[in-house]
């Protein structure tokens, strides 16, 4: 029996193994809801789960004529999703706590993934869905060409866009706790722009922010709308902190290291050849 949580707390369930499927999706839609490199979900069968607290704080976004997606309306973490039809739930890997048993057995949407994430392990990739599934993939709409010097970004309904200019100052793979249950994946991936730099383009009504009450700096936002992670703006220091699954063009810049490795989760390994720190890196 693993147990769940989001960053807040609000949500709290329970799910039972073996688990039917571990498997981690590229997919631009997931990209985007959840700010990170690629999502990873447990699937179980729909009498394995149980919501233990919290059911009423799960908002909804239909993203596809087939699909949604369920997040906290609290701190935007990405929530379960039952699919009654085919007996089973889709849970985030990332906000499970202790040892799942459980390894990811493919990469899905590979195809997708983004330019700024490379796949280095020997997990087998599909470009699309992994036999026996099929189905004709849910496309993101073609954006203009990129202007020279700009970075664009948005979220997965759309309602939130914004843009930066110029060089990013650094981006990280983060596996603390808590980047790994705000981001409801294996790791965060962070990339930090000078404030100056950053603009919302429309949406920024639609922005939540939810800062950790025993935190210095940690926070994150997201569309109120999908529940997509969105850059927070830190002011105090000057700084936007951008989830990267939500950006629309190559930043230019490749994650600097793995940091909080110390606290990372059982079931990701770590086999590229990034610098890893067990808490912050040097100089950071």
């Amino acid at each position: 029996m693993a147990e769940g949580r989001c960053l807040c707390g609000a949500l709290h369930y329970s799910v039972e193994g073996p688990y039917t499927s571990m498997l981690n999706c590229h997919c631009s839609m997931c990209r985007k809801h959840h700010g990170a490199a690629f999502a990873t979900f447990v699937t179980a069968p729909l009498d394995q789960f149980k919501w233990v607290s919290g059911e009423a704080n799960v908002g909804t976004y239909q993203s596809s004529e087939n699909g949604s997606r369920a997040f906290c309306k609290v701190c935007g973490s990405v929530a379960p999703a039952a699919a009654p039809e085919h007996g089973i739930v889709f849970v985030p890997a990332g906000n499970l706590e202790g040892e799942l048993g459980a390894t990811p057995e493919a990469h899905i949407f590979a195809a997708s993934k983004a330019p700024w994430h490379s796949i280095t392990d020997q997990v087998p990739q599909f470009a699309e869905y992994p036999p026996p599934f099929s189905g004709t993939p849910v496309l993101q709409p073609q954006l203009e060409a990129q202007t020279p010097g700009v970075v664009r970004g948005s979220c997965l309904c759309g309602d939130v866009a914004f843009d930066m200019r110029g060089a990013p100052l650094r981006m990280f793979y983060c596996h603390c706790s808590r980047c790994r249950r705000g981001r409801s994946a294996a790791h965060g991936a962070n990339v930090f722009y000078p404030l100056d730099a950053f603009s919302w383009v429309r949406g920024e009504s639609q922005v939540a922010d939810f800062k950790l009450p025993d935190s210095q700096h940690f926070a994150v936002a997201f569309c109120r709308r999908c529940g997509s992670d969105v850059p927070y703006i830190s002011a105090e220091r000057k700084l936007v902190v951008v989830p990267a699954g939500s950006l629309d063009d190559d930043p230019g810049m490749r994650s600097m290291a793995h940091i909080f490795v110390g606290s990372k989760s059982s079931w990701y390994p770590i086999t590229d050849s990034a610098p890893q720190y067990d808490a912050y890196p040097p100089s950071r």
